[in-house]
């Protein structure tokens, strides 16, 4: 049985095009621009890559951004500090959205 993630899929990620390809170009040339240095550094972005990727648990994405990570010169002390950001921020909008049962039970106790 194979896995549903394969690593060899994130080298073809320029497939997903076939059928759209103006949308995908527009896509890459905003993805692009969204990456190069500007008032965050590409280390900074590539951070903050790596803490969304697990945040929206893409495996590819995760793939991706450690291998960045790592050629940024970070370690895994700073890949592991990244996934931990992303975990709390994750876990805290998670649990802020129990004032939304909170504020449906006092709806239906009125």
């Amino acid at each position: 049985m194979s896995d549903y993630y394969n690593d060899e899929d994130l080298d073809r990620f320029s497939e997903v095009g076939k059928y759209s390809p103006e949308l995908f170009k527009d896509f890459m040339r905003w993805y692009n621009s969204a990456l190069k240095p500007g008032v965050l550094t590409k280390r900074e972005k590539v951070l903050i890559a790596l803490g969304v990727a697990h945040a929206v648990q893409c495996p590819y994405c995760i793939d991706a951004y450690t291998k960045s990570a790592l050629e940024e010169g970070m370690s895994l002390e700073h890949v592991t500090e990244s996934v931990h950001v992303a975990s709390a921020i994750r876990g805290g909008a998670s649990l802020i959205h129990a004032l939304q049962a909170h504020n449906s039970v006092d709806k239906m106790s009125m």
